[in-house]
């Protein structure tokens, strides 16, 4: 099979080829997936996972980006709940390889199924973003009806999911990012928005939840931002200030197959839409991962055709 591999964690981007791999092989509880769409994080090359496997030896090369969409060709011992020919989606194992390659071995319990009128394109935005967002909004942040959340990174992959579900919740939503961001953000269910760039974060207001994807000084000062008893929550980087009388939570995405079938239900419904922003064949994945080179919302790579 075609996969896009790094073998040089000095290198980075200038070290990732599009190379010939052997299939595949399925572990107890596993399934083959023929991927048609892939997700990735731009900086996951950073990662030690996406160098070492999970007793830390290096296991380059080694194929990134850790969302898929596609269907399952083969079981492997013991998995049950799907079947050869299924469409799913969800999340690869941090310390294997990943989804930037026509096959991928997957364990069952992190995917869900795909319903025939989702495109894979749309599922392969969601998995990541959906269940950050989710995890991030309310089995962390315990963001509840009335109340009001802060987001940073409104107009983002993560961002907008989590506006969107906060919205639906029936959450006060303020969201943040560049200028050019604003209406986007608002289109997708933010209240009002604040220009970092701009505007003073501090003139927000007190809100009951902040949730943050840049970390730095954004997450520093937004501590001060929560009023007693909220919850400030990031994925960028545990918080070196946190709020006088609230939580400060630092946390890492987890799989959840129930979760993401749940917010494909909500996609199919109408309620919640995963802003895809370029979408680029197999062979320019390399060229994705390039900060220059991003557009707003979600780079899907597009490695087979449905």
């Amino acid at each position: 099979m075609q996969a896009i591999t790094v073998s040089d964690r000095d290198a980075g981007i200038a070290g990732m080829t599009l190379a010939d791999l052997p299939h595949p092989h399925t572990a107890e509880n596993d399934v083959i997936v023929r991927v048609h769409a892939a997700g990735f994080t731009p900086g996951e090359l950073d990662w030690p996972a996406t160098w070492t496997d999970r007793s830390g030896r290096d296991r380059t090369p080694s194929v990134p980006g850790h969302e898929l969409s596609g269907a399952v060709t083969e079981l492997g011992f013991g998995t049950t709940g799907l079947t050869v020919g299924q469409r799913v989606f969800g999340l690869a194992d941090w310390t294997r390889n990943g989804t930037l390659a026509e096959y991928v071995a997957v364990e069952a319990r992190n995917l869900a199924p795909l319903p025939a009128d989702v495109d894979h394109v749309v599922a392969a935005a969601l998995p990541i973003s959906g269940l950050t967002a989710w995890q991030g909004l309310f089995d962390h942040g315990r963001l509840s009806t009335g109340q009001t959340v802060l987001i940073h990174g409104a107009a983002g992959g993560v961002g907008s999911i989590a506006v969107q579900l906060a919205r639906e919740v029936g959450a006060h939503v303020i969201g943040t990012g560049r200028a050019a961001d604003r209406d986007r953000a608002i289109a997708l269910g933010a209240h009002t928005f604040v220009d970092l760039a701009a505007e003073k974060l501090e003139e927000a207001g007190e809100v009951d939840v902040v949730f943050d994807v840049i970390g730095g000084d954004i997450l520093a000062r937004s501590a001060a931002l929560v009023r007693a008893g909220g919850t400030l929550v990031t994925i960028a980087e545990p918080p070196e200030v946190r709020p006088e009388d609230g939580r400060a939570v630092f946390f890492v995405v987890e799989p959840d197959r129930v979760r993401l079938a749940d917010l494909i239900t909500r996609v199919r419904d109408g309620r919640l839409t995963p802003v895809v922003g370029a979408v680029r064949p197999l062979a320019e994945a390399a060229d994705a991962f390039a900060p220059g080179k991003r557009i707003p919302g979600k780079t899907i790579i597009q490695v087979t055709e449905d």
